[in-house]
């Protein structure tokens, strides 16, 4: 008898706890529903950790309010990135357990928001772009990105947005990832025509540009099919990494660059920019050194090593003005690596032809 009163009593306890998370679920989409945004995640985050529990349709009627709660702060741009990401969470898990219960109440809508957050963060990321905001548009097309991984552009165009932020630890992130994924950059760039300037711009999506030019804004559309990025990935990862003086990497991707195309001319000046800097860390070791016999003998060990360092940036040079032979600054490393080798014959016949 004891025994099934304990059960009958934990069937009762069980009952008012979901009577009480379904109440409390009334509450905050009660709040939600007047615009009392704060409020109503204030009582999701209550109840969140009851909710594992609980029956299935208080987990979708919860994970369906908390997608909507999170999706209003990202339209309102309030955190737009992390909100959105939240957002889209919520509404998977709705999917997820209404496909696992066959009772599909918010399916259609989830689905629905997710399109819709998708597009906004698209639009958001390119407006944010157009205004400068690079850090802000890279951050939203990653969040694309890993909203819907099979639209890759996304990925691009946030490391492409990173690289114009300057931050290139996330250029270097996202351009890694790109390389990993053999993205090549296949697919459609979509142009219009700005009726105030008269120039052509790039959109980030089509519906971006749709939007534009049905605000009277941009005409005459066309689209494109852009050639392989592999090259740019190479550079622009040897590039990030040359910001970021990791001078072994960025001379690894540069070498890879010319790997795609022999006669990509910023991979032959960034690669001698590479040896100069090398030379300069070898320079610093030597200035440190005392003048007992072992560091003498260090110090000339270095000195060869540091002259070596500077002829092999020679033929990237050489490489450089035979596809630009009026390329100005190739002409005056090159002219500066003789003068400091010594080479007088190779200084002088390249300073005549100048």
């Amino acid at each position: 008898m004891k025994k099934s009163l304990k059960i009958l009593s934990l069937f009762l306890l069980i009952n008012i706890g979901a009577y009480a998370q379904k109440e409390e679920l009334k509450e905050a989409q009660s709040y939600f529903a007047k615009g009392k945004i704060e409020e109503s995640l204030a009582i999701l985050k209550k109840i969140e950790y009851l909710v594992i529990n609980a029956p299935d349709d208080v987990k979708t009627d919860y994970f369906f309010t908390k997608g909507n709660v999170y999706k209003e702060l990202a339209t309102k741009n309030i955190d737009a990135p992390t909100n959105f990401a939240l957002a889209s969470g919520a509404y998977q898990d709705v999917l997820l357990y209404e496909n696992e219960s066959r009772n599909y109440k918010y399916a259609f809508k989830a689905s629905s928001a997710l399109k819709e957050m998708k597009s906004k963060l698209v639009d958001g990321a390119y407006n944010d772009y157009k205004a400068g905001k690079f850090k802000e548009s890279a951050d939203k097309s990653y969040e694309v990105y890993l909203f819907d991984k099979k639209d890759t552009l996304n990925l691009y165009n946030a490391a492409s947005s990173s690289i114009a932020a300057k931050d290139y630890v996330s250029s270097i992130k996202y351009f890694e990832l790109l390389k990993k994924i053999n993205y090549s950059g296949k697919g459609m760039i979509w142009y219009a025509t700005n009726k105030k300037t008269k120039e052509e711009e790039s959109f980030i999506s089509m519906s971006a540009r749709e939007s534009s030019i049905n605000l009277g804004l941009y005409e005459k559309p066309r689209n494109v099919f852009p050639p392989s990025k592999k090259e740019e990935i190479l550079t622009s990862l040897g590039f990030s990494y040359l910001e970021r003086n990791d001078y072994c990497n960025a001379e690894k991707y540069y070498e890879e660059g010319l790997q795609v195309n022999q006669n990509c001319i910023d991979c032959y000046i960034n690669l001698v920019y590479v040896k100069i800097q090398e030379k300069k860390e070898i320079v610093d070791k030597m200035s440190a050194l005392g003048n007992s016999t072992k560091e003498m003998q260090l110090y000339d060990k270095l000195d060869a090593q540091k002259d070596e360092i500077v002829r092999s940036a020679i033929p990237y040079l050489k490489k450089a003005l035979t596809i630009e032979p009026k390329n100005e600054s190739a002409m005056k490393s090159l002219l500066g690596i003789y003068r400091s080798l010594n080479m007088t014959s190779e200084y002088n016949a390249l300073k005549s032809s100048m």
